[in-house]
């Protein structure tokens, strides 16, 4: 196959996530739109290195480390959203005014 089919829908997939995170206001929903994202860069890293045939290690590796980045990000982030409905029983992120003066 092509790359440029896998670049059309790594970009397709990043504009999603893009309108995700702009557009939604529950927490959740922001931290799936970025993981969406993330894979929609993964999809480009392994894209490139298929293409690249001779030389593609590093975008294997590049793309081990941003699934390492997004676990990491995925428990620090759901944990934040549990201690924040704890406390204000919402997770819609206009009403998180907590870091306000």
């Amino acid at each position: 196959m092509p790359v440029h089919y896998f670049l059309v829908l790594s970009a397709l997939l990043f504009s999603i996530g893009i309108y995700g995170v702009l557009a939604r206001q529950n927490a959740v929903l922001v931290l799936l739109s970025i993981e969406l994202m993330l894979n929609a860069v993964n999809i480009n890293l392994i894209a490139f290195s298929a293409w690249m045939q001779g030389n593609g290690l590093p975008g294997q590796v590049f793309a081990l480390f941003v699934i390492a980045v997004a676990a990491a990000e995925v428990g620090v982030g759901l944990a934040i959203v549990i201690l924040i409905y704890r406390n204000r029983q919402t997770v819609d992120v206009d009403e998180m005014s907590l870091m306000k003066w």
